[in-house]
């Protein structure tokens, strides 16, 4: 079997069932990509995903579904997800091998 992909961790996983339990029925689970844009040039995307894509890479670990982008797998081969808060913000945090730049504000990245 091969490497999958990207690694949820506890808190990634938590807060993707929190965030699916307010979900439409029709939502699977979320699916994550990559498009262009941000100071960087990439920037990660989530979404709900209603449907199976053809080609997508299906993560099911720790009780949650993942679909990623067939389009993003190269880019995020061996990252972990997580989700952080703090006083001011929260939000999942992707720790991507392949990354070499990101930009200061931490939305975009160089690969």
């Amino acid at each position: 079997m091969s490497e999958q992909v990207i690694k949820l961790s506890d808190n990634a996983a938590e807060r993707i069932k929190l965030i699916m339990s307010k979900a439409e029925q029709s939502a699977l689970g979320v699916r994550i990509g990559v498009k262009s844009g941000g100071c960087a040039g990439m920037s990660y995307v989530m979404e709900y995903a209603k449907e199976i894509k053809p080609n997508e890479e299906i993560i099911e670990e720790k009780g949650v579904k993942v679909f990623i982008d067939p389009n993003a797998i190269i880019y995020l081969l061996g990252t972990e997800m997580d989700y952080k808060e703090d006083k001011f913000s929260s939000q999942f945090v992707f720790k991507n091998p392949n990354e070499s730049e990101r930009c200061g504000c931490g939305e975009s990245f160089k690969i």
